[in-house]
This record gives structure tokens, sequence and C-alpha cells, in this order.
């Protein structure tokens, strides 16, 4: 691994691992905790519109994908709380909206979009350093904020009620809660992609939640996990010639599935044993 350092794109592609895995570890944390895959998933396919609004416009299209997902974050946080439109409904919507406006906007687009297969499924060994650039001041404004607000957010994931009797903006805090994983899905978009974004976002703090219950601990374990399945796909992609963002996701899968399965079967023993 150490003579594949001496390339330009393989460097990058390791930061780019790093950058996301610091995101994905700190934010997945809270989509598992309060159980908001679903829109999550949601949020990660609208941004497939702001890659296309950023083909129409001249812009980075990662740069579009955050003017574009956080709006509809809010959007999504604003429906489902404040309308009787079912959550899933108006996640599915949005969902919809957002995908079918990315495709409208890149067929308006002039010319053709050469990388467009890399936003969809992620190629992390192409990830330019403007894009690395953008990545670090996003995992840096996501920290910030944790930090600064992590009292108020362990309050949000753990005990909502007891909040709002405290005075805790409950509500505000899930619309911010939900622009975070917006700015985590662009993080994650070069690395895995829009359609497998979700899956690197909720894997491996599944697996921290494996460990432990503490919130800082199950963030720096998911960091770990993140970071080990990421540069471990990378390894296995560039060695077996294979999709860099599916060969991360299906380690992911099959380290959670084999944790899973063996602490059931070692449950099962103990049971017996007793």
């Amino acid at each position: 691994m150490l003579d594949l350092l001496q390339y330009e794109f393989m460097r990058n592609a390791l930061l780019a691992g790093l950058l996301a895995s610091i995101a994905c570890g700190i934010i997945g944390t809270y989509v598992v905790v309060q159980r908001i895959v679903f829109i999550s998933g949601g949020i990660s396919h609208t941004a497939f519109g702001g890659i296309g609004l950023g083909y129409l416009v001249g812009i980075n299209p990662v740069l579009g994908a955050v003017f574009f997902t956080i709006p509809s974050a809010l959007a999504m946080g604003v429906i489902s709380r404040k309308t009787r439109l079912p959550e899933d409904t108006a996640i599915g919507i949005l969902w919809a909206i957002g995908m079918a406006l990315g495709i409208i906007f890149i067929g308006l687009a002039p010319g053709y979009a050469p990388d467009l297969f890399s936003y969809l499924f992620g190629n992390i060994l192409t990830v330019p350093t403007s894009d690395l650039l953008l990545m670090a001041a996003l995992d840096v404004f996501i920290i910030i904020v944790v930090l600064a607000l992590y009292k108020e957010f362990l309050a949000l994931a753990f005990d909502r009620e007891f909040g709002r009797v405290v005075g805790v903006p409950v509500e505000a805090l899930y619309l911010l809660l939900l622009c975070l994983i917006a700015l985590t899905v662009v993080i994650l978009i070069r690395v895995v992609g829009i359609v497998l974004v979700i899956a690197l976002l909720t894997i491996p703090a599944a697996l921290a939640r494996q460990f432990t219950y503490h919130l800082k601990r199950m963030m720096l374990l998911s960091v770990l996990f993140s970071m080990a399945f990421t540069f471990g796909g990378l390894w296995l992609s560039f060695q077996l010639d294979l999709a860099s963002g599916a060969t991360i996701i299906i380690l992911a899968g099959v380290v959670f599935l084999a944790y899973a399965g063996i602490s059931r079967s070692l449950k099962k023993t103990y049971a017996v044993q007793r």
C-alpha cells in the first residue's frame, strides 16, 4: 500500500477517505441513534438535483449540491413536522423531485457531463484538490457546530421531551441536524456516490453502537470504522480492479453482517451453557 502513495491521485483518495470518515462518523451516529435513516436517504438522493444544477450553471457540481441539499433538508424537516402529510410520504415526494430536477438540469446543460457516473456511484480515485478543500471546510464546520451544541444535540438524541422542558429549541436543532446531514452527504458523494451514501452514513455508526451507548465513544468508533472501511475498500478495489465506492460498501456490509452473526452465535452458546 505504501508504494501507492507516490501517486497524487492515491494520496488525494486517502485524504478524501479520511475527511469523509470524520463527517460520516460524527453525523452518522446521530442518524442511527435518532432512527432517521430514511430521511437521510431522502436528503442524499435530492443531492442529485444539486449535481445537475452545478452542470447547468457551470460551477463545481459538489458545490451545487451544497446549495441544493440544505434547502431540500429544511423542506423535508418543515413539511414532515408542520403538515399532516406523513413523514415518509413527504420524504418520498421530495426525493423524487430532487432526482427529477437533476435529470432535467443535466439535460438542459450544454455539452456532455463527463464524470456524472462518479457522482452517482462514487470514484474516490478521481477526487481533485478543489474538492478536498471543500470537504475539509465542511468537516471543520460540522465539528465546530457539534462541539458547540453537543449537550443540546444529546438532549435531542435521547430525550426530546426533557429537552423541551428545560428550554432546548428542539425543532430548530432538528432542522440544524438535517442541514449537517446534508453537508455530510455532500462530503460522501465523491467517495461512494449518491446511490450508496446512506450505507456509509449508517453502517459504521450501527456497528459502533454494538460496542457502546456512550455518544462520544460511539462517534469515535464510528470514525475509526469508517476509516477502516474506506481505506480497506480502496485497497481492495485497487488490487481487484473493482469500483471503489461499491467495494467500500460491500466491505462495510460484510463486516457488519459477520459481526452480527458471530455475536448472535456467541449469545446463543452462552445461553445454552447457563
